[in-house]
């Protein structure tokens, strides 16, 4: 690797390498390379394991107050390669990638590609510097994205919501009860309400207990006054795409 690569890789990156050639190997895509044990495939294996080590736990000290679902959630939105890509585009690593002609560059890279050079990098950090270099590294590209990301889902969280309003206010804690179901096994659907302090407040169906649950505690948020019939149409409208998207998927299995 040039000098002048090897410096502007540096500034990049925030780390100063004691072994180049793990970065070189790091930004060499098998398109380009001799071989694929030459390639960066081997470093995004370990860039994968490491990059969720350090996300896991800073999630986790992060936010004390969300259970292990919604951890998991966050989490798998934050390593996701969607995720992985926007960060390497974003911080204009998909620039160094070294490739071969006819995979494309920058914007026009696959979002495969930009995501495994963003852990291969990782990867690379963390062999040349140890877990506080891959650590400081990853916190310091992926800190907007857990706030972004955290906030979006937790907002979309419902029940939580509504758990932390009546705990703070009403001194009191949801209870879901399950009034009805309809349907044959593999294609049930639930009617669910909740009630707070003896109060029961609107029902609402749903195609698994946990949608209904939400819509219900959406419900409730809407009487209680916490949300508007726009928010209310808003987040149903979030559910039902949520509901088809899953459909889909269990179709194609």
């Amino acid at each position: 690797m040039r000098n002048d690569t090897l410096q502007k890789a540096e500034n990049l990156l925030g780390h100063t390498f004691k072994a180049p050639d793990l970065l070189q190997e790091a930004l060499t895509h098998a398109s380009i390379a001799n071989t694929r044990l030459t390639s960066n495939e081997r470093m995004e294996f370990l860039g994968d394991a490491v990059l969720d080590l350090i996300i896991c736990e800073s999630l986790y000290l992060r936010f004390p107050e969300y259970m292990e679902g919604e951890l998991t959630k966050v989490k798998s939105a934050v390593v996701s390669r969607r995720t992985c890509a926007e960060v390497s585009n974003e911080t204009g690593l998909t620039d160094l990638l070294i490739i071969g002609k006819g995979v494309g560059t920058g914007l026009d890279l696959p979002t495969s590609l930009a995501a495994a050079v963003y852990e291969s990098i990782v990867a690379a950090i963390y062999l040349d510097g140890g877990f506080e270099a891959a650590k400081a590294y990853i916190l310091r590209t992926m800190n907007a994205k857990i706030d972004e990301i955290a906030r979006s889902a937790h907002q979309q969280n419902y029940k939580a919501i509504l758990q932390q309003h009546a705990q703070k206010a009403l001194n009191s804690t949801p209870l879901y009860e399950l009034l009805d179901e309809k349907g044959p096994d593999h294609s049930k659907c639930f009617e669910i309400c909740v009630s707070i302090d003896g109060k029961r407040f609107n029902s609402a169906w749903g195609p698994n207990k946990k949608t209904a649950e939400q819509k219900a505690a959406l419900l409730a948020l809407e009487e209680l006054g916490l949300m508007d019939e726009e928010e209310i149409d808003h987040a149903m409208e979030d559910i039902h795409e949520e509901e088809a998207d899953e459909r889909d998927e269990a179709d194609s299995d």
